[in-house]
């Protein structure tokens, strides 16, 4: 039988113009300690990001999506943050912020799946 795992996640949004709290949700972030395991999964739907704001610099925001995967996947080129331990690179990216990209607050689940999760909540709660 097949252990399960007990997980984080937060849904990764875009605020265009953070003072009218209106949001697009892009993304998924998943956690799993004891599986040392996190995984983001994102789009970058430009033609709804200009919708809320016309205004919006969306080169800027497809680069801070993708540093935040970087952070998220701990790759070299991503920061300090990046070289931090999984936990804490979860952590800092759910921290509550007032940003472009901004996190849900993190929610818990359990599943036999770490991936298949991630693209179920993905499909649920982005597209």
């Amino acid at each position: 039988m097949q252990e399960k795992n007990l997980y984080e996640y937060a849904v990764i949004r875009v605020v265009p113009r953070v003072e009218r709290e209106e949001f697009l949700n892009v993304g998924i972030i998943l956690f799993c300690k004891k599986a040392k395991f996190i995984k983001v999964k994102q789009i970058v739907p430009l033609e709804k990001i200009l919708a809320l704001s016309v205004e919006a610099d969306v080169e800027q925001i497809q680069a801070n999506i993708q540093a935040f995967a970087k952070v998220a996947h701990g790759t070299k080129d991503g920061g300090p943050i990046a070289m931090m331990d999984i936990p804490s690179r979860f952590r800092w990216l759910t921290a509550l912020r007032s940003s472009v990209i901004q996190t849900s607050r993190p929610h818990p689940g359990i599943c036999d799946d770490l991936d298949q999760t991630v693209e179920r909540l993905f499909a649920e709660l982005v597209l």
